[in-house]
Formats: C-alpha cells, sequence, structure tokens
C-alpha cells in the first residue's frame, strides 16, 4: 500500500495500523519507527530527529522507512498522537473544570518536557491523528461543561494549547543552552539579579528596584499562573458571552 493510503487508512482506524501475525524477524512497524522517534527526541532533542536519526535506531534504510510513513511531517503526527494517547482525561464535570484543565495541559506540558523541543511538533501542524484529536475533544468537552460558549471555548483551546507549547519549548531550549560549552552566557537567578540591581538606576528605575519579582517564580508557578490568568477571561465570557471579531 502507498504510504500516503497508509497514512489515511491510519486515521480512519482508532487502531493505528493493522495487526499482522509477528513472523520470526521483527518486522519494521509504524510502532516500532514511534518508539525509535521518541527515544531520538528523549536522548539528543527534537533539532536530532530526522530520517536517517531514525533508521540508524531501527538498522534499516529510510527506502524502508517511507513503506511505512510519508515523511517527516507524517513522523510528527505520529509521535505526537502517540503521547497523546498517553494522556488521562477526565469525564467533564461543570463544578471542576477549570481544575480539569490545568490537569489535562499539566500533563500534556509534562509529556513535552521529557523530550526536548518535542512541542514544536505540534507547533503549527494540523491535528489529524485520531489520539489527537481525542485530546481536543475532550478539553473541548470540558470547556462546554463550565459554561464557555462553543466559539471562545474552540478559540480558549487553541490558545491553551500554543502557550503550553511555547513554555514547554522555551524550556527544552534554556536547558540545551546550560549543556551548550558554546552557550556559558546562561545565567542563574542571582547572576540575573546581580545584573539587573546595577542597571543604571536613571534608565531602568522599575527594573532594579522589581529584579526580584521580574526573575522569582519556582517550578510551574508561572505555568499555573498563565492558565489561570487565561481561564480566568474565558470565565468573564460565560456572562458577556460575545467574541470580538
Amino acid at each position: 500500500m502507498d504510504p500516503r493510503a497508509r497514512r489515511t487508512a491510519r486515521h480512519l482506524q482508532p487502531g493505528g495500523a493493522p495487526a499482522h501475525p509477528e513472523p520470526r524477524r521483527k518486522p519494521l512497524t509504524v510502532d516500532r519507527i514511534v518508539d525509535a522517534a521518541l527515544h531520538v527526541v528523549a536522548t539528543q532533542g527534537y533539532d536530532a530527529l530526522t530520517i536517517r536519526a531514525i533508521t540508524g535506531e531501527l538498522g534499516t534504510s529510510p527506502s524502508s522507512l517511507y513503506a511505512h510513513v510519508v515523511n517527516k511531517a507524517d513522523i510528527d503526527d505520529l509521535i505526537v498522537g502517540r503521547l497523546s494517547s498517553e494522556l488521562v482525561l477526565p469525564e467533564p464535570d461543570p463544578a471542576r473544570w477549570r481544575e480539569q484543565i490545568h490537569g489535562v495541559y499539566g500533563q500534556i506540558r509534562d509529556q513535552y518536557l521529557r523530550y526536548p523541543g518535542i512541542s514544536r511538533a505540534a507547533l503549527a501542524a494540523v491535528p489529524t491523528n485520531l489520539e489527537t484529536l481525542r485530546v481536543g475533544e475532550a478539553i473541548l468537552a470540558i470547556l462546554l461543561a463550565g459554561g464557555i460558549d462553543p466559539q471562545t471555548a474552540a478559540w480558549a483551546m487553541d490558545s491553551l494549547s500554543l502557550y503550553t507549547a511555547a513554555y514547554t519549548l522555551e524550556i527544552s531550549l534554556v536547558h540545551a543552552r546550560k549543556t551548550d560549552q558554546g552557550h556559558e552566557w546562561v545565567l542563574s537567578r542571582d547572576e540575573l539579579l546581580d545584573r539587573l540591581g546595577n542597571l543604571p538606576a536613571e534608565r531602568f528605575p522599575h527594573t532594579r528596584e522589581h529584579a526580584a519579582e521580574l526573575t522569582s517564580g519556582s517550578g510551574h508557578q508561572r505555568f499555573d499562573f498563565t492558565l489561570d490568568l487565561m481561564l480566568d477571561s474565558i470565565s468573564r465570557s460565560v456572562a458577556c458571552p460575545t467574541v470580538s471579531r
């Protein structure tokens, strides 16, 4: 079957590629390709994810790979779908919808951070994988259960997803720079506080005075803060449902 036809078939059946009897020699499958791709990202980062890197993990040739996938974008779709399949999605509860949104996006955040830079695979991608669509369906259902009108819920889901991808990408980039000898300019919080505190007072009075606030936040405090800001705005749409055009 042509790779493009295989891709179309995957989108029509939740189980992915049809199962075949396991021969004595382990065959190349879509699942094995995804496993190899995720291993590359986990150990080397998303920038290292190439067809050559995947075939190196599998000990096969690019032509063998292309019998199962269309191109790199198809692999991105598959790995995001795999991560989506691992998410635990709650039954929408109108009384706990904000907590549930935090829970789902917290899981997505943690997944992205396990695979440095992988959120780039989700950015600007049109979701076609059934598992990815399953997550979108669940998030939309939670927002609707919270009384959010459909248009606001649709755009809110997009905004929340973009923020989560950008947040995790920034963390991945900073971590990568810290391990790169050519990027020794990455500062610790104490070093940054010292630099901000010594800026010219006449030009940066507020930055000097509030350096501690500008550099504060541990763990995922900033992530939770921003999600709450967004959800506060979304919640107000319940009382004022008209969305600006």
